[in-house]
């Protein structure tokens, strides 16, 4: 492909988020984060209860999701993707998460009941992470099986082989990579040299400290669907001395204001880039304390190293048995990156308000089920007028 110029970059990324959100209702779902937030400043949105003020992930969706390393080498399911975290409402996550595992069940084909039979999994698994002592682990789906399985076994290798061509310390331009402007690479030369990515990059296990971090590589990184447009980096660093030397792949990622509502008063930080990195550190402390906030080229990022662990949770092609096992699944993960910011009597005061409002016919609060069904139908009418748009321009 002829990869376009820094200049010209910004309707060729809108030409691709287009395309991605054409490609299925779940695709559109998880790229038209606005729609959802102006849901929730709706009426409707505004009757959900107010759940204690805590640190949400704010873009609760499924594929925000999944296998994740920490400095120690630790692999485990949390919350991935923090760029619309805020001190909120948790009930916003719930109902998030809700549509998206709504969708994909859609997408899979799966009849009514069995989302019905989503939503009651998924407070099960929610309220189980609030126990102190939890005594039923939710089975595994085997999406998450093979995702956990595959992130156990990753090498930097797996890595490369997706990201960096025949594990050559160069980042090859393309579809996924483009060329950066002057401006840019002199940038991230002066930023891959700071002693906060010195610091960043040998806190990994193994790595000693006193080892020498060189930049090999940059690039304009084209990823995601909702955030594309922003501005996004690939750096390929090199750790320790060349006959022994470590490569590392750095996400630099543009922090922008989240468009998720907020609560009133909240104490946050002000840069864009330390909120979503205090976010993190709440919410996914393993993946937080691999992360950090900068500022270039007058705007603000955060930055990760990118392990091969570090992978992305797809739920296609659901049975019953597993669409009802990773709604239970997910919202535990959930529930653990909430329950962690309560003491034991916030604990009980929200579990308390999710028991109302339940019926004989739903074990779930009936606020979840009314939001899923009106959440579901916008998007789907919102789905087919994009896929209508993006038929009549191209």
């Amino acid at each position: 492909m002829k990869i376009p110029r820094p200049s010209a970059r910004m309707p060729h990324l809108i030409q691709l988020r287009n395309l991605k959100m054409a490609r299925s209702a779940h695709a559109y779902v998880r790229g038209s984060t606005v729609q959802f937030y102006e849901w929730l400043h709706s009426q409707p949105g505004r009757r959900l209860p107010h759940g204690p003020a805590i640190w949400i992930c704010g873009d609760c969706h499924a594929g925000n999701l999944g296998p994740t390393g920490d400095t120690k080498g630790r692999i485990d399911m949390h919350i991935r993707d923090l760029d619309q975290t805020v001190i909120g409402n948790p009930a916003h996550d719930l109902v998030r998460l809700a549509l998206s595992l709504a969708t994909a069940a859609r997408g899979s084909d799966l009849p009514g009941v069995t989302t019905a039979r989503m939503l009651e999994e998924m407070m099960v698994g929610y309220e189980q992470a609030f126990k102190d002592k939890p005594d039923e682990v939710p089975p595994r789906p085997s999406q998450v099986k093979a995702g956990m399985r595959s992130a156990v076994e990753r090498t930097w290798k797996n890595l490369a082989r997706e990201r960096i061509e025949n594990a050559r310390p160069s980042i090859p331009l393309g579809k996924h990579f483009w060329s950066l402007s002057r401006a840019e690479k002199s940038a991230l030369e002066s930023v891959c040299a700071s002693d906060e990515i010195h610091q960043l990059v040998t806190s990994l296990k193994g790595r000693p400290k006193d080892a020498k971090v060189q930049l090999l590589d940059s690039a304009y990184w084209v990823k995601g669907c909702s955030s594309l447009g922003l501005l996004r980096y690939a750096a390929l660093l090199g750790v320790g001395d060349k006959d022994d030397q470590e490569y590392c792949l750095i996400d630099i990622k543009e922090a922008v204001g989240a468009a998720a509502p907020r609560a009133a008063r909240a104490k946050m930080p002000r840069d864009n880039g330390r909120r979503v990195v205090e976010g993190a550190r709440q919410l996914s402390p393993g993946l937080g304390e691999r992360m950090l906030a900068t500022r270039f080229l007058d705007h603000g990022f955060f930055i990760r190293e990118l392990l091969p662990q570090d992978m992305k949770l797809e739920l296609d092609e659901l049975s019953e048995i597993d669409a009802m096992h990773a709604a239970g699944y997910l919202a535990r993960v959930v529930g653990i990156a909430h329950a962690r910011q309560m003491d034991r009597d916030t604990r009980k005061d929200w579990m308390e308000v999710l028991q109302e409002n339940r019926s004989k016919q739903l074990d779930a609060p009936s606020w979840l089920w009314t939001s899923v069904v009106q959440l579901v139908g916008s998007h789907e009418q919102g789905y087919l007028n994009h896929c209508r748009r993006y038929a009549l321009e191209h």
